[in-house]
Parts: structure tokens; C-alpha cells; sequence
């Protein structure tokens, strides 16, 4: 069998005369990394006859050096006319499309490799998608036209050629092993519908992560979700207990869930990502996108629920506009309803947006109605996004985890864990952030502003500032299922039980929430600014001359090459030197000259707000900054007192900063640091004892430097436990504990001088308070009072004395007893 050369004829004019017009391009899996087996026949496939897609396949295969559709293809004995065939039979004019049959070039296939054991085929499934090169959208109408779930007809299809012939994106996908299916030992005819089947499977789930799934209409889902049977018992339950009528509980409901629900519009997305190319161009210099490939791994077949922190009422529109770009499905996002105002919230809704309110107590037909809404986003496949970290950070620090969403989400997957569901983490780094001069006021102690429509005119305003580039790196995902195996391997026994929120889902919770707070972290991006501001801020005037300070973020990079926090945080190109002259473009550094050189500092306004970028990357440093500590009152060392006292220290840090290793892990890297710190000159080892260097060296302040990265942690560390031991057993609850801390912080402040307002955050006490007891260094009486272990002032003394000057325990103890002498 051969093509004849007419045809042959006929395709090369077809070809040549579409690209005339056509421009494409390969996404996601590049061509030429196919896993491809050499010496193996290859045969594409495509999900429904088109000749203009097989054009735009042959082309792209020209490209990329791979075998050819078009030309013949030799398969054990016999030689196929044509590489390739189609699943599905072309639909007519008007896209009605016949009953699918089978190949017969499938058929031909499955039977030259059944019939010879030595023989096997590569089938590499294609996607041709017209209208997916969003970058070169221009005509927001046009976006009506663009690739769907509907069967396209002739007419749409030269329609679709036509609009977006210049916006064409093809995937490859990895090939199917022929010989590995028919190794099953199924009948013929079996083999040939299982083939198939993988075959279908597949560009369905590509077709979903690519444009998103099926959408059912938005009215129809909303008047579904008041029949569903939990929503259904609390209306019931609203009838007898407000005493309303039937009737009046289902259009509460029915207000409830249109009040919720997104009306997700693909041109909707389309039209913003136009609309978003624009700004991000004129806003960012860059944006830095780094493991995205295993997000694109994992969207097929999983239910995906992006988890990014949250830094800039911008981050969702940057995720989706990104996942978009790269061939993967914007999600629905989880927003507050004080972003549904006029236009913008309508602009939101058709983008994905669905809204809640900030709290849900006391309402439990609300509540029921939003759950329900969430478990069908889940199981009908949405990508779904939300915050763990509840709002935006205005401290730059990752927040403690809000579980609400969490739970829900477990609660869920109880319910129906039909589609495994996936975590992704993705961590967003500003180098400037949209809302600084906001923080700013915040930092300060204003209160937060409530958000605005008029707050768009700002942003038009702000983007006369340099704001340099925006990192966005995806971390390790998080599979729910063996998530769930290790945290409580009975949880399967809870399947379709009427109780979808068992005993043990808090906890389970929790952990989940301490585990994306952890893999969010280790996607950080460090960057110039953020490095500057941890060198400068760790100074006593926030100033260093310029060779020093190139000296200091020479030695926090090398550092960082040498022991990496994780494979998923990225660090910037470059030398100090380099960063410095960045980070003075951006007008975030000041530079005094005179007849010796520079001098770069930060002045008063800068300085609060370096604060933000220095907590973006102080868990990357603690660990070290911590080792340091250790050296500022002690000369010398042995490498078991350090491990002792880090391992002491280390699960306050971990917990409020969320860094990534275990305590049972910890030595090893322990000792890398140390390594580290002696091949760089800031210890010298003596065998298992470690020695500071000269005080009078350039190492040794260095070390010192690097030691005030958290001294500001420690401090607070210490003002709590002196406070509780001031206070003495069972005098004090963690509320009044947690308020004497943040006015004793606020007089250390005063007194020496520091520029931090998050030194008094009232969270961050409250959170150290939480560990100790969960640490059970604390106990709660039955009135919640604290009380402790007899030795534990003996303890915190001992490691204060290691960790923090003598005049700075001084004078915390002398604050810690002044609220008991203004008292008496």
C-alpha cells in the first residue's frame, strides 16, 4: 500500500499554502525530548481527522527532526502508507460526527505486533489546539472562537484557521508501547478496545488540563446544589429552627450560592490574559518561572488545588495568567467578598473567582451551601486556588496556615475520593511589592484599609516605580492520598460515611497545613533586594561601606551554593557587586560618597520596608544564623554542645518560620553548616571542637553579621520565658502572657533603638506560646493558667547565656520586672 503521488502532491500544496497564513509552535513537552526508543517505528496520533492539523503536525515534526506523518512507515513485514491515524472520524460541516469505528491502520498495527514477537510500535498522541498562543491575542471577539469542548465542524474549524491560524500550539506527548499492551494477552479485539480506551483517556485528561474541564452552565449548577442532600438537611434545619417557610430557606440558599459560585468564561480568560500581557509588561522586568514541568505532570488525572502564599492582591492573577501561558487550566480561585465590588468583582467571577465570606460561624445553611459548592468544583476536576495563609502577609513572612479550606477540602475527599487530589505550593517573589507603601503604613501601625474600586487608580499610578522582576517557582506537590496513609492509614475506613469530619481531621488538618506552609518555603526565591536587606538590616546602623557589603552578599551566596536550603529555591545570577548596583537602581538603597568611597545605607522609610523583603528569606538563614549565635559568646565549642543547644533552639525557629528539615534530621545538616563556616574562615576546626576567629577579623564580622539574621527571634524567644518565670507557676494565661510580651517589645524598642515593628507582632508571641505547650515545656491548668518545669528557668538561662549578649538579658530581665514594680 502507498499514497499516490497526487495525494502526496495535494498535502505538500495544502501544507505550504496553510503556512502561508499558520504560525505554530510546540508547548509543554518539546519535541525533540520525546522519550522516543530508537529503531522502533513511530506512529502518531491525533483525537479527530483533520487534515489541517495533520499539516500543522508534519510541520512541526519537520522541525523538530522526528519521523514524518506523511511518510511511510515500515512495521515488522509490512510497510504503512502514513505514520499516522485518528481516533475519531472527522465531524461534517456542522460538526455532527458518525458512530467512532476502529482504525484500520490502529488494526493493521495491532496485528503486525501481535503476529511478531520481535516487532513493536511507538504510538506518540498529538494535540493540535488553534487560539492557545495567548501572547498574540489582539481581538477580544475573537475569543469566542476559540478551541472548546464542543465537536468542531468544518465550518468552525476553517473559522478557527482563519482567526487563529497565527496562534497554534501543538503538544507531543510521551509514546505508548504497543508491545506492552498486547503483552496483556487479551483477545485481539480486547487489545484493540483497550488501545483505544489509554488513547481516549489520555486527550481527555490533556484536553482538560490544557482548556479546563467541561463546563456545565452556571445557573444549572447553582439550582443543583440546593438538591444536594446536605444542603437539603440544613434547609430543613432552618425551617424548624428560624421558623421560616420552606420556600423562603430554598431562596436563601439559592441567594447564598449565587452570592458564591463563579460564572468561569473562557473568553472571560482569554480577554484578561490580553488585558494582563499588557500590565505585567509594563509592571515587571521579568518574570522568572521555575518547575512548572511538574505541575504539568501532575495535572493529568489529578484533581489540582493550587496553594500559593499570598504577598499582593495581584499573586492569583499572575498564577493564572502564567499557568494559562503554559498550557495548563486556570483555576477556580477562592476570594474574600470584600473583592466583590462593582465591575471588578463581576471581571473576577467570569475569571474563575468564587467569593466567601470571612467568617462562617453561626450560619450553617451557608456553610453547607459552600461546602457543597467546593466538593463539586472537586469532584467535576476544577483546578481549584486558595491561600492557606487566610490574607496577605504584611510582615513578609509566611503566615500561620488558616485550616478552614483545608478541612473543607479533606471533608470532601471523605466523601469521594473518586480523583486523587494534588497540592501544588507555588511560592511568588516580588523584588518590589505592589502594595508596599500600603505595608508600609501597617508596619507602622496603622490599621488595614479596607479595599477599594478606586484602589486601580493607585496601581496605574505605582507603575511609574521600577519594580524590577517577579519570581514564581512551584514546590514539591503534595499527593493527598499518601499524605493521608502516613498521618492516619485508617483514615480509608471513613469513605462514604455520613461523618465527613471525623475526630482526627483537625489534627490531620493542622499537619496538612504545616507541611504546604513547609514546601512553600522551599520554593523561595531569593533575589538582590532581599539579600541587601538581610545584610543591611543585620548591621547596627543599617549602613556598611561598599566593599564590605559586597564582601557580606558574596559570602551569603557562596554559602548558599555550598549547602542549598532546597532543590525548588532558586538564588540570583551574579556578585555582590552586581546585586548592589540592582538594588540602587531600584531606589531602594541610599549611597553616600566621599574621599574614601561609598558608603550605602537605608534611610528611615526604606529601612521599615526592607524589613518585608528580609523575612521573604530569613528561614533559608536562620539554621545558620543560629549556628553563629553560638560563637558570639563563646569562644569555642564542641560539636555535641552545638547540636545539643541547636536541637533545643531549633523547634521554636522551625515552627515560626517553617523551615524545612525535621529535628530528627537535623544533625547532618548541622554539620554541613559547620563545614561550610570553616572552609570559609568564619570557625577553625580542631578536631571535634570548633573555634571562633580573631574578633578582630574580617570572619569574625562576618560571623557576626550573619548571627543577627534572628537575633530579633531569639530576643523575643527569651522576653516571653522571662515574663512567664517573672510571673511565676500558674499566675499567667497565654492571652495576658502574650500581651506583656508585645508591650515589653515595644519598650525594648524604645530603648535600643529598633526600626522593626514586627518585633512587637502580637502573632508571632502567640504562636511561640502555642509551642511551648505544644511542646508540653508548658501546662495549662484548668483555668488555663501556665505553668512549667521547676528547671526551666535553669534551662532558658543556660542556652540565653550561649545565644544572646549579657547586656541585652540585662535588659530584658529589667523590663520583664517592670509591669510588677509599676504595679506595687
Amino acid at each position: 500500500m502507498t499514497r499516490s503521488p497526487v495525494s502526496r502532491f495535494l498535502f505538500s500544496s495544502l501544507r505550504r499554502l496553510l503556512y502561508v497564513w499558520v504560525r505554530s509552535e510546540t508547548i509543554n513537552q518539546p519535541a525533540f525530548s520525546l522519550k522516543l526508543e530508537p529503531g522502533k517505528p513511530v506512529v502518531y496520533v491525533l483525537q479527530r481527522e483533520s487534515v489541517s492539523d495533520l499539516a500543522v503536525v508534519d510541520h512541526e515534526c519537520s522541525l523538530a527532526g522526528l519521523p514524518r506523518p506523511v511518510q511511510p512507515v515500515q512495521v515488522g513485514a509490512s510497510q504503512e502508507p502514513k505514520a499516522y491515524f485518528y481516533l475519531s472520524p472527522e465531524a461534517d460541516w456542522l460538526g455532527r460526527q458518525e458512530m467512532p469505528g476502529s482504525s484500520p491502520t490502529l488494526v493493521r498495527l495491532l496485528a503486525a505486533v501481535e503476529q511478531d514477537l520481535q516487532c513493536d510500535v511507538q504510538i506518540v498522541p498529538v494535540s493540535v489546539f488553534w487560539g492557545q498562543t495567548p501572547d498574540r491575542e489582539t481581538s477580544p471577539w475573537k475569543l469566542l472562537f476559540a478551541d472548546n469542548w464542543a465537536v468542531t465542524g468544518r465550518l468552525r474549524k476553517l473559522l478557527n484557521i482563519l482567526l487563529f491560524g497565527r496562534m497554534t500550539r501543538v503538544q507531543f506527548s510521551d509514546p505508548v508501547q504497543l508491545r506492552a499492551l498486547v503483552e496483556q494477552s487479551k483477545a485481539h479485539e480486547r487489545t484493540l478496545r483497550m488501545v483505544q480506551r489509554v488513547l481516549r483517556v489520555h486527550f481527555r485528561n490533556l484536553k482538560t488540563a490544557v482548556i479546563g474541564p467541561d463546563l456545565s452552565h452556571r445557573r444549572t449548577l447553582v439550582k443543583g446544589l440546593i438538591d444536594e442532600p446536605q444542603v437539603r438537611q440544613a434547609i430543613e434545619s432552618a425551617v424548624s429552627t428560624e421558623g421560616i417557610s420552606t420556600e423562603k430557606a430554598e431562596q436563601q440558599a439559592l441567594r447564598y450560592a449565587n452570592e458564591i459560585a463563579s460564572d468561569y468564561r473562557y473568553a472571560t480568560i482569554r480577554f484578561l490574559e490580553t488585558l494582563l500581557s499588557w500590565f505585567w509588561n509594563k509592571l515587571y522586568e521579568g518574570i522568572k518561572v521555575s518547575h512548572i514541568e511538574q505541575v504539568q505532570e501532575s495535572a493529568q488525572g489529578h484533581e489540582v488545588i493550587y496553594v500559593p502564599c499570598h504577598r499582593s492582591h495581584i499573586d492569583y492573577l499572575l498564577l493564572s495568567y502564567l499557568l494559562f501561558r503554559n498550557g495548563l487550566t486556570p483555576p477556580h480561585i477562592a476570594a474574600g467578598i470584600n473583592l466583590n465590588m462593582p465591575v471588578i468583582g463581576g471581571l473576577l467571577r467570569r475569571g474563575g473567582a468564587f467569593f466567601m465570606r470571612r467568617t462562617f460561624k453561626g450560619n450553617p445553611l451557608y456553610t453547607a451551601v459552600f461546602n457543597q459548592y467546593l466538593h463539586t468544583l472537586f469532584s467535576r476536576g476544577f483546578p481549584v486556588e486558595y491561600f492557606v495563609e487566610g490574607g496577605r502577609s504584611r510582615t513578609g513572612r509566611m503566615l500561620q496556615p488558616k485550616t478552614g479550606m483545608l478541612a473543607m477540602t479533606l471533608s470532601s475527599y471523605l466523601r469521594n475520593a473518586r480523583m486523587p487530589i494534588v497540592f501544588i505550593p507555588v511560592y511568588i517573589g516580588y523584588e518590589r511589592v505592589l502594595e508596599g507603601r500600603t505595608y508600609l503604613g501597617e508596619l507602622r501601625g496603622a490599621s488595614k484599609k479596607k479595599e477599594s474600586i478606586f484602589d486601580i487608580f493607585k496601581v496605574i499610578s505605582a507603575l511609574k516605580q521600577r519594580f524590577g522582576s517577579v519570581a514564581v517557582n512551584f514546590g514539591e506537590p503534595i499527593y493527598l492520598t499518601p499524605f493521608l496513609d502516613q498521618q492516619y492509614p485508617d483514615w480509608r475506613s471513613q469513605q462514604g460515611a455520613p461523618k465527613y469530619r471525623p475526630d482526627w481531621l483537625p489534627a490531620v488538618t493542622s499537619q496538612l497545613g504545616e507541611r504546604i506552609g513547609r514546601h512553600l518555603n522551599d520554593a523561595a526565591a531569593i533575589n538582590p533586594v532581599n539579600l541587601v536587606a538581610l545584610a543591611l538590616l543585620s548591621t547596627s546602623r543599617l549602613a556598611l561601606d561598599q566593599k564590605s557589603l559586597v564582601q557580606v552578599l558574596d559570602l551569603l551566596l557562596t554559602l548558599q551554593r555550598q549547602v542549598p536550603y532546597s532543590p525548588h529555591a532558586t538564588l540570583p545570577e551574579g556578585n555582590g557587586q552586581t546585586l548592589i548596583d540592582y538594588v540602587v537602581s531600584m531606589d531602594l538603597l541610599a549611597v553616600q560618597s566621599d574621599a574614601l568611597g561609598k558608603i550605602l545605607y537605608l534611610n528611615e522609610q526604606n529601612a521599615v520596608l526592607m524589613t518585608y523583603y528580609r523575612n521573604n528569606i530569613l528561614h533559608i538563614f536562620a539554621l545558620p544564623a543560629l549556628l553563629a549565635s553560638f560563637f558570639q559568646n563563646n569562644d569555642r565549642l564542641e560539636r555535641e554542645e552545638i547540636q545539643q543547644y541547636a536541637k533545643a533552639v531549633y523547634p521554636y525557629l522551625q515552627s515560626e518560620l517553617f523551615i524545612r528539615w525535621p529535628v530528627e534530621e537535623l544533625a547532618p545538616v548541622i554539620d554541613q553548616w559547620l563545614q561550610a563556616f570553616v572552609e570559609q574562615g568564619l570557625l577553625h576546626q580542631q578536631g571535634s571542637v570548633f573555634v571562633q576567629p580573631a574578633p578582630s577579623s574580617q570572619q569574625y564580622v562576618m560571623l557576626t553579621l550573619l548571627s543577627r539574621a534572628v537575633l530579633q527571634t531569639l530576643q523575643r524567644f527569651y522576653m516571653a520565658s522571662a515574663l512567664l518565670l517573672n510571673g511565676g507557676q500558674n499566675h499567667l494565661n497565654a492571652e495576658e502572657l502574650e500581651g506583656l510580651c508585645s508591650v515589653m517589645a515595644q519598650r525594648l524598642s524604645i530603648l535600643h533603638g529598633l526600626n522593626a515593628p514586627e518585633f512587637f507582632d502580637k502573632s508571632l508571641f502567640r504562636h511561640f506560646i502555642q509551642s511551648l505547650i505544644e511542646q508540653k515545656v508548658l501546662l495549662p491548668d484548668a483555668d488555663g493558667k501556665l505553668g512549667y518545669h521547676e528547671k526551666l528557668g535553669t534551662l532558658v538561662e543556660g542556652a540565653a547565656m550561649r545565644l544572646l549578649s549579657a547586656e541585652i538579658r540585662l535588659s530584658i530581665r529589667q523590663v520583664a520586672t517592670a509591669p510588677q514594680a509599676d504595679a506595687e
